[in-house]
């Protein structure tokens, strides 16, 4: 077995960035996030074996990337086992598709060797899934990591792809290869250090989730301009929009334009499937209320034709509450819904 330590000088988030963007309640002392990828001999769980782990974790007040490596098949539960004592002790897991990928295969290769798993009180975070919604925000026609890394600033990688991985560790099982081993390895270390970059970019999460607050209200003859400041920095300037809204991002500040109708503005509801559209009236109508109207008059709404109508006056721009209430449903659906 190979096993590597090194610490990572730069370009991983501070251990409180990481604390903050998980949502984690513990004290940042006792806080113990692990990040981690695999690489594996083939996509089967059942037929293919796990035959490296990365992972990074802070201690001494610096984040750490270790590494084991299989020298063959048969050393795959000697580095089950290294990670097994390696997550003890940890809050979360971090990883990229590694709900639906990496934590399923580790969990089969424990269970082929009678080993316990080790994730069964560990909370997981799959950068991905949480990642995917901001996909048209960020403009990407995929979700593969390299595509968040480039988006993030790393646009070039130095090692091979995890395709070429496994046929390059196969000729390192036969001939033992030192230079061979390092191209390996250097592969899961960029992963690795990708990981600690594209984290970052749950800021953009914030927007999503209505964890920003608005400071500023202006009326532009037939826009709104809202102003929101946001709980922590984003790493890339974005911006998105349609016909009716237009929505720019940089820093801890987003300036959102909002076409009006008359002076009055779309108020938006998520819980659609519980609204009818009444088209006669250009607006949504609780089903509680819609089911003593003939049915001619109404339809099921959609996300996009259910909202209500509000005037745009002093007392709104004036006032927070009234626009944290606003913005909590019409902003979502917007990022929601800007391209379609």
């Amino acid at each position: 077995m190979i096993v590597k330590k090194i610490p990572i000088l730069q370009g991983f988030p501070a251990l409180e960035t990481v604390k903050y963007l998980s949502k984690a309640k513990n004290e940042l002392s006792d806080y113990n996030p692990i990040f981690y990828d695999i690489e594996t001999t083939g996509l089967s769980r059942y037929t293919a074996f796990v035959y490296l782990i990365g992972a990074v974790r802070f201690e001494q007040n610096a984040w750490y990337l270790y590494q084991w490596m299989c020298a063959d098949e048969d050393e795959e539960a000697l580095i089950l086992q290294e990670f097994y004592n390696f997550l003890i002790g940890a809050d979360c897991t971090i990883q990229y598709n590694g709900n639906r990928f990496d934590q399923p295969f580790l969990e089969e290769r424990y269970r082929k060797h009678k080993m316990e798993s080790p994730f069964w009180k560990i909370l997981s975070l799959d950068l991905y899934q949480l990642l995917k919604p901001c996909q048209s925000l960020f403009k990407l026609t995929r979700m593969k990591q390299p595509d968040l890394e480039s988006f993030a600033g790393i646009h070039k990688r130095k090692f091979c792809d995890g395709g070429q991985c496994i046929r390059l560790y196969k000729s390192f099982m036969k001939k033992n290869d030192a230079d061979t081993a390092e191209i390996v390895m250097g592969h899961n270390e960029e992963d690795l250090l990708g990981l600690g970059r594209i984290f970052t970019l749950l800021s953009y999460k914030k927007l999503y989730d209505g964890e920003y607050r608005p400071v500023q209200g202006i009326l532009l003859e037939q826009e709104l301009k809202l102003v929101l400041e946001l709980p922590t920095d984003v790493p890339v300037s974005v911006s998105c929009g349609n016909a009716e809204f237009y929505l720019t991002v940089s820093g801890r500040e987003a300036k959102m334009l909002v076409h009006l109708k008359e002076g009055k503005l779309r108020q938006y509801y998520k819980n659609y499937k519980d609204y009818d559209y009444i088209p006669g009236e250009d607006m949504a109508m609780p089903k509680s209320l819609t089911r003593y109207m003939d049915k001619s008059l109404r339809i099921a709404a959609t996300p996009q034709t259910c909202y209500t109508w509000f005037n745009c006056d002093e007392d709104f721009l004036n006032n927070e509450k009234k626009q944290m209430q606003y913005l909590t449903h019409t902003l979502s659906f917007y990022l929601n819904n800007f391209n379609k």
